[in-house]
């Protein structure tokens, strides 16, 4: 691949046009209550709750259980209700309301009253696709069903919203976050009976990934055009594009995500094991691709099923713009966005040393979830990495707060690196501080100097000694899961805040947090929704 320069100020002052116009990020900023539009709280995926402001440091012991909604959506396999997003002002027949959109694993999608924990409406979607009664069944990696949080986008009139979603069937859905109903006909995007990710929406493009090769369908990134209807695609030919939040999406509307579980052989278009970064011309819609990069270890990485399944987030510093990878290894690879891996496509800007899965699991340890980022009121700007299993033990960081055996989370900062003999000058991540124990810590989300982390509480034993593989099943891991335990902690130190204790009576799969307006929510495996957070009355006599 060859590599263009370009003019710094051109790239800086179109990228960031790119970047906010039409897309979540630019949406969030349209009102000064705090909004939740799409998976990962922006279009870049960095976890970062800009707006909250009632839940802090002062307030955080004074969280408590605001209600619980029991739906009536059904799981499948270990899924069913998925991160909600939150509107703050929709205009409904009774007034504004602050509703929740919440979709579930059964082709089911709620919206909720948040001031009062009940149901305003519910569309379970009509569908064109039967299920097969022969070839490969359903499994905990292939549960069939409406698999992809949706994306929420504001229209042109006040307090207007439309929700678009992909049913089991693979077809786009528009509806009206007031009432549920459609304001446009369902129309084709993707295969019927895949599993796609969550959804992210820029520049009038959705923009999705598949995995697992589910249904029979190809593992591929799509984009769908708002204003043509076409549909681009673009296969890295080995490997599956799972990152739990969705892609995330930089400046230029460059599209990243890893390809897992893949063979990498460039030389025959063969990208698997890589963080790949797509991008859609502007002409034909055609989703085509930008840049990639490969760890010098991809090979063993592919061996020993260490994927690269994680959502990493997009961020600028010093003035430029980075992303920040991982996978089941269980380091973080910091990658220029101008350049993935350098020239070589091999050379990241800097990696960490391992942080966990010291054993080289391929189940149970490792990252599995998403990174998170965000940038402190002092300039400073900090890398969130929650992972499974015990901490490495040979990685230290100067804050530790007790012994980690089943996750964690751990936190770096970000820093420019000064020139050394035989190195240039460059950034690299420091550690600053590895939280408490956590059952299987999943997705974290900063706001307002504080993190909500939860530990999934969820069997992820993928083979024994006694069964060996055949143990993967829903049956045998519902059986043995816990519960979920939502924490928050203090963003500098990680020091432990709050917790929910035994509130929360089962546990998460492969979902994760929303947080805006003094709440956070979780969705459980029985179907039911959990509102924590700081009552009104209390919160306004501050």
């Amino acid at each position: 691949m060859n590599r263009k320069l370009t003019s710094a100020a051109a790239l800086v002052a179109g990228g960031l046009a790119f970047w906010l116009g039409g897309s979540v990020s630019a949406q969030q900023e349209k009102t000064d209550k705090a909004n939740w539009l799409t998976d990962g709280g922006d279009s870049q995926r960095t976890s970062w709750q800009r707006n909250e402001k009632l839940i802090g440091k002062a307030t955080a012991k004074d969280i408590k259980l605001l209600w619980t909604l029991q739906t009536d959506n059904q799981p499948r396999q270990l899924h069913n209700l998925f991160a909600p997003l939150i509107v703050s002002d929709v205009a409904t027949a009774a007034g504004p309301r602050e509703i929740a959109i919440l979709a579930g694993v059964s082709d089911n999608i709620y919206g909720i009253d948040v001031e009062k924990g009940t149901q305003i409406w519910k569309r379970h979607f009509d569908s064109t696709f039967t299920e097969p009664t022969d070839g490969r069944g359903y499994g905990p990696l292939c549960p069939g069903g409406l698999t992809a949080t949706p994306v929420v986008a504001p229209l042109d009139a006040p307090g207007k919203y439309k929700v678009y979603a992909i049913s089991w069937d693979g077809r786009l859905r528009q509806l009206d976050a007031a009432t549920g109903e459609d304001l446009a006909p369902a129309e084709p995007f993707l295969p019927p009976n895949g599993k796609p990710y969550a959804l992210n929406l820029v520049n009038n493009v959705l923009y999705t990934t598949t995995a697992q090769g589910c249904g029979g369908n190809p593992n591929q990134f799509y984009g769908y055009d708002l204003a043509t209807k076409k549909v681009g695609s673009f296969g890295p030919g080995s490997g599956g594009l799972w990152p739990r939040l969705g892609p995330s999406v930089g400046k230029d509307g460059t599209v990243y995500a890893g390809s897992g579980d893949g063979d990498y052989y460039p030389e025959q278009q063969i990208y698997g094991q890589a963080i790949v970064g797509v991008k859609q011309n502007p002409t034909t819609k055609a989703l085509e691709l930008k840049d990639w990069y490969a760890p010098s270890n991809a090979f063993w990485l592919r061996k020993r099923d260490l994927d690269m399944n994680v959502t990493g987030p997009v961020f600028d510093f010093k003035g430029k713009e980075y992303t920040v990878q991982s996978s089941k290894e269980c380091r973080i690879w910091l990658l220029d966005t101008s350049a993935l891996g350098g020239e070589d496509h091999r050379t990241p800007a800097f990696r960490t040393p391992l942080v966990c899965n010291e054993e080289v699991q391929f189940a149970s340890a490792g990252i599995w979830g998403a990174l998170s980022t965000w940038e402190d009121t002092d300039g400073t700007r900090w890398v969130l990495m929650p992972f499974w299993g015990p901490k490495h033990s040979k990685f230290k960081a100067p804050i530790e707060h007790g012994e980690v055996v089943q996750g964690a989370i751990a936190a770096f900062k970000m820093e420019q690196r000064a020139a050394a003999p035989g190195k240039p000058a460059g950034v690299q991540l420091t550690p600053a501080w590895i939280s408490r124990n956590m059952y299987q810590a999943d997705p974290a989300i900063v706001a307002n100097g504080v993190v909500f982390g939860y530990g999934s509480g969820a069997d992820t034993t993928q083979a024994t000694a006694a069964q060996g593989l055949p143990y993967n099943t829903a049956a045998n891991r519902v059986a043995n899961s816990g519960h979920a335990t939502l924490y928050v902690l203090d963003a500098r130190t990680g020091e432990e805040l709050w917790s929910s204790g035994d509130q929360i009576k089962s546990f998460n799969h492969f979902s994760s947090l929303s947080v805006a307006n003094g709440r956070v929510y979780i969705g459980t495996y029985d179907g039911k929704l959990y509102c924590f957070g700081i009552e009104r009355s209390a919160a306004g006599a501050r």
